[in-house]
């Protein structure tokens, strides 16, 4: 039986000139490079070194230059040159930054130093005050159930920071490098602030001049939905987690509990993190309250419970909008594989990382669609 021979015309029209198949081969051209360039040590070490390197201080950089370039563009419309604009702004926030030393960190470090020290005190008083709220017998119970022991959790904690001390102190080395590092980046971080507020307009113009003019649009269409999605995010998170911290502090102040500015603090920098950060943050406030007396945790349940609410009726509707159009149960499965994967860093950066790569896989798929021709419309 002989086999039906398949023209040259006919290969030609279903591979060669099919514009997605040669698309995927190139894609697979492309990842076999990679892969087998990657065997080589030395090809893409000194990349990964320098993305190491730069990595941290660009992205410091993005999230001051979100905050401050609106500021920057209101005042320029305000007939100031951006010049002054922008040294105006960083001589009021080097003011800022003052106050808080003088004022600010030495009461966040006396509440942080007293708050570590009575912890594991603060941790065993919760049990005891729970077993006398409930009674031992069904205390013990749950405890049979669950298998939950709050003495077992305070130990381990206890050994997890007595480890982790006793780690730093035996690579005193590595730690003072990273401290060095942290500090190095933040160092750099207002001088590449100054030419991104200053020239940062150039900055779409000239990333475009490098690419054909037939992709120019369509990339400058997908760069300035990425810059919205992310402006938009950054902004509004960093807003509403200082609105959650105010309310926070101020409600903490009313009802006289203790540690209120360093707890309000920790709330509005977990909250940065959406949905999980807030659990994060109740539960040493929980602590504190159930240490105090039973009355104070209700009263703590109550403050935490008004200003979620606020947060979630008022504020967050108004600053962030509907901008992202992600949904709830998605970003938290983003930022629990996030943080599986890149640790702390990955948790932060789940949801803006999550937006650009939608933006990106969106129009990928639009162009798809036209160019196959397999999503036609037929009227």
């Amino acid at each position: 039986m002989q086999l039906p021979e398949i023209r040259p015309d006919r290969f030609k029209r279903l591979f060669l000139n099919n514009k997605f198949v040669l698309f995927l081969l190139t894609l697979l051209l492309i990842g076999l490079n990679i892969f087998v360039l990657n065997k080589i040590p030395f090809v893409f070490k000194p990349f990964i070194v320098l993305v190491k390197t730069v990595l941290l201080p660009l992205i410091l950089t993005g999230v001051v230059y979100y905050l401050l370039n609106p500021i920057v563009d209101l005042l320029e419309r305000r007939n100031m040159k951006r010049i002054y604009s922008i040294i105006s702004l960083y001589i009021l926030i080097l003011a800022v930054i003052t106050l808080l030393i003088l004022a600010v960190i030495p009461v966040i470090h006396t509440q942080i130093m007293e708050l570590v020290h009575n912890f594991p005190a603060y941790s065993e008083q919760v049990q005891l005050n729970f077993e006398s709220w409930i009674g031992n017998d069904i205390f013990n119970q749950i405890q049979q159930t669950t298998g939950f022991n709050p003495s077992d959790w305070t130990q381990t904690i206890t050994q997890r920071l007595s480890s982790f001390v006793s780690l730093a102190g035996a690579s005193i080395g590595s730690f003072i490098g990273f401290i060095t590092e942290t500090l190095l980046a933040i160092a750099v971080v207002p001088f590449i602030l100054f030419y991104l507020l200053k020239e940062g307009k150039r900055l779409p113009d000239y990333i475009l001049s490098f690419l054909p003019n037939s992709f120019r649009n369509q990339t400058f269409e997908v760069m300035s939905e990425m810059n919205h999605q992310i402006s938009t995010y950054i902004r509004g998170q960093i807003i509403v987690s200082f609105c959650i911290g105010f309310l926070l502090y101020i409600g903490y102040l009313i009802i006289g509990l203790k540690y209120s500015l360093i707890l309000a603090i920790i709330a509005a920098f977990t909250s940065v993190v959406p949905y999980l950060g807030p659990a994060i943050a109740i539960t040493p406030a929980l602590i504190v309250a159930a240490v105090t007396s039973p009355v104070m945790l209700l009263k703590m349940i109550v403050i935490w419970t008004i200003v979620q609410l606020i947060e979630g009726k008022f504020i967050s509707p108004q600053i962030m909008g509907k901008t992202l159009k992600i949904h709830p149960i998605t970003i938290i499965f983003v930022i629990l594989t996030a943080g599986n994967l890149f640790g702390l860093v990955g948790i932060i950066l789940a949801v803006p990382g999550y937006a650009v790569l939608k933006v990106i896989a969106s129009h990928l798929f639009d162009w798809f669609k036209r160019r196959s021709g397999l999503y036609r419309t037929f009227e």
